[in-house]
């Protein structure tokens, strides 16, 4: 496959149109992005990531996160807005895969039969131009996560984010609506991408998680922590307290994602989630959320291994240099673009994968919840939904 060039990546006009009051670039006009795009991976090297972070792209994704993170300070997950929800994975069972703690091949039953679905999906959205669904189908069938490794993490997370902001630019949510996409759009992507990780126990993205957050998220507790700025009794440590997690779950994503770790590990935050643990110790919700928005910054936005899989299209477009890939590398297309393995092969396989695909893609973990269901059946009991039995961290 030949390489993308200027021509195809880069739209001269795109992201130059005039900003809402909330800082967020609107929709361009046709005649300016020259039509529809397919997203494409372009960042290669260091080079490329401090050109992006210097973009327009760059800052309609940072402008973006910080209105949503405004808008829902205060704001309970259980608030009345007009919503709906869409259930999705209930027609794809995990298939047998007892030899393995790594993700199940069935997952990529469930990312075909998306992406199958997706055109069709987005068809249905009122205002939707019939041009931009090749583009914006994109984003959402990448957001499930990674269908080679059978892994998700904060790039996928962003994928769904860049979903949204391109319904917004093209007129489809407004300014308006920015509360019920975090607290019951977004919300309820987690809600459906706990399933898909409870189901075919999907990979954690890399060899840490999402550093000591959660094995897969970040947004959550990054607006999570929005909503729970100037409360008048929970407080950072509140996330030690058991009853408090308990019982304010079901208002807040933040304590919804402690309640969920919780009921995947156990033991002390401080051996599996220490970063979590760290924060529990700062004074307000105000610098909880303002240093977790740094972190995004530096930790998924700055990073060349999250980076290098960000997909740039007409609506997000790129507008740095395009140097050739490292020979040997996979193209574009491959999950492993930009970067060359020496280790070949099913990379579905466990023997495989012992061989590594090196700091780029991350050492392959198992899933947390292979580790409960292995211990499951040692007790005769079957692992099932999110009631499943917490057993010791490994």
């Amino acid at each position: 496959m030949s390489e993308p060039t200027t021509a195809s990546i880069h739209t001269e006009n795109a992201g130059s149109a005039d900003s809402s009051a909330t800082g967020i670039p609107v929709a361009p006009q046709a005649s300016e992005t020259k039509g529809f795009l397919p997203p494409r991976k372009v960042i290669l090297t260091k080079e490329q990531l401090e050109a992006f972070q210097q973009s327009k792209t760059h800052e309609t994704i940072v402008s973006y996160i910080n209105a949503l993170n405004e808008c829902v300070v205060g704001v309970k997950l259980t608030d009345e807005l007009a919503v709906s929800p869409v259930q999705t994975a209930q027609g794809i069972p995990p298939v047998d895969n007892k030899a393995s703690r790594f993700g199940n091949p069935a997952f990529r039953t469930f990312y075909d039969k998306v992406n199958e679905l997706a055109p069709e999906l987005h068809r249905t959205i009122p205002g939707l131009p019939e041009d931009a669904i090749p583009e914006v189908s994109v984003y959402f069938g990448e957001a499930w996560g990674n269908r080679t490794r059978i892994d998700y993490g904060s790039g996928m997370e962003l994928n769904f984010l860049c979903w949204m902001i391109c319904l917004e630019r093209l007129g489809v949510f407004e300014e308006s609506d920015h509360v019920a996409l975090v607290i019951k759009v977004f919300w309820r992507y987690i809600e459906v991408m706990r399933v898909l990780q409870s189901t075919y126990w999907l990979e954690p993205a890399g060899s840490h998680g999402v550093w000591g957050l959660d094995d897969y998220h970040f947004l959550p507790f990054l607006w999570g922590a929005a909503q729970l700025r100037g409360h008048k009794y929970i407080r950072p440590k509140s996330i030690h307290d058991s009853d408090t997690v308990e019982e304010f779950s079901k208002h807040y994503m933040y304590l919804a994602c402690i309640r969920f770790i919780n009921s995947v590990k156990t033991a002390s935050l401080r051996w599996h989630s220490p970063m979590l643990d760290d924060i529990s110790a700062v004074k307000t919700w105000d610098k909880v959320n303002s240093g977790l928005i740094k972190m995004y910054l530096a930790e998924v936005l700055g990073k060349l291994p999250v980076m290098q899989h960000f997909l740039f299209g007409s609506i997000l477009a790129w507008e740095g240099p395009l140097p050739a890939a490292p020979a040997g590398a996979p193209g574009p297309d491959d999950a492993h673009w930009g970067h060359a393995h020496a280790m070949g092969g099913d990379l579905g396989g466990v023997g495989q994968r012992e061989n590594g695909w090196g700091d780029c893609c991350g050492i392959p973990v198992p899933s947390a919840f292979a580790a409960k269901e292995a211990e499951a059946r040692k007790m005769g009991v079957p692992l099932a939904g999110p009631g499943i039995r917490p057993v010791p961290f490994d």
